[in-house]
């Protein structure tokens, strides 16, 4: 269901970026600014995951140095069925996750030093193995293509302040300059809303255990509130809980879903799986 509403909102965002294009330059508009954004989130697909692990002063780690959280990749990597990301770990306090990477060749999972304090064994596990849920469903290739198509939609929409519409004039103009990046926020937002779903799922399928995974949010979302990181707005959608959460955000414009509903969903997995072995 994630799936089809992932496929529906970027046909809604393909479908934004088609009729503006089209009201601002006609079909020339649509493959100029089409173009452009993808000349811009190549880079960052293809180096996303040297981009974002600098940004933290992430550091490898071996076994030797976090048996258990390396332990919980190796292990989790084979139930997922994906090569072994390489491991991290980020000197902070605050209690987080991310995976990055554009395939499961060239990812990477990173947590912070404060999430392996926080944590219990099956707690980590339900965390790292929501990481993995993103590496193998393509998660990263998904939120550039995003980003990709909201980006056009957006540099159309100032082009239009610029060149004027063949509709509606100047007011027509400035409207589009308003409600399209609104707009296209609104919906890239709703997709990584989406994919944290997916993987919370994708957690609970790997380790059997939706509870832990639902226990490790709670705690993270407590931990949060006291010890925010201090993370690029950027990269916010990459977290396995938002690392904004200590600021002021609209529910609509936040990159992933209320923590109450993600628990909710888990432990009703949870129900279900102990009802089919009964």
């Amino acid at each position: 269901m994630n799936t089809l509403k992932v496929i529906l909102l970027l046909s809604v965002l393909s479908g934004m970026l088609i009729v503006i294009g089209y009201l601002v330059a006609r079909g020339a508009g649509v493959v100029i600014a089409l173009v452009l954004s993808v000349l811009m989130n190549f880079g960052g697909y293809w180096f996303s995951d040297t981009i974002v692990l600098k940004m933290y002063n992430a550091r490898p780690v071996a076994q030797a140095e976090a048996p258990g959280l390396y332990d919980a990749v190796a292990d989790l990597s084979q139930k997922a069925q994906i090569p072994m990301p390489k491991v991290y770990v980020i000197a902070s306090d605050a209690p987080n996750a991310f995976a990055a990477g554009r395939n499961e060749n060239h990812a990477a999972v990173a947590v912070t030093s404060g999430l392996l304090y926080l944590m219990s064994r099956n707690e980590l596990e339900g965390v790292v193995a929501h990481e993995l849920s993103h590496i193998k469903h393509k998660d990263i290739l998904i939120s550039t293509l995003a980003a990709t198509v909201a980006g056009a939609v957006v540099l159309l929409s100032r082009w239009s302040v610029f060149f004027g519409s063949d509709e509606g004039g100047l007011l027509g103009a400035v409207a589009i300059a308003v409600i399209a990046p609104v707009a296209a926020a609104l919906v890239q937002a709703a997709i990584s809303r989406s994919r944290e779903y997916e993987a919370d799922a994708g957690s609970a399928a790997i380790t059997g255990n939706p509870q832990a995974l639902a226990a490790a949010l709670l705690k993270l979302s407590a931990a949060g509130r006291q010890k925010p990181l201090q993370a690029n707005p950027a990269t916010a959608h990459l977290f396995i809980v938002n690392p904004l959460s200590g600021e002021t955000i609209m529910s609509w414009f936040s990159t992933h879903p209320p923590i109450e509903k993600r628990v909710a969903r888990l432990l009703a997995m949870q129900s279900a799986g102990s009802g089919e072995r009964r």
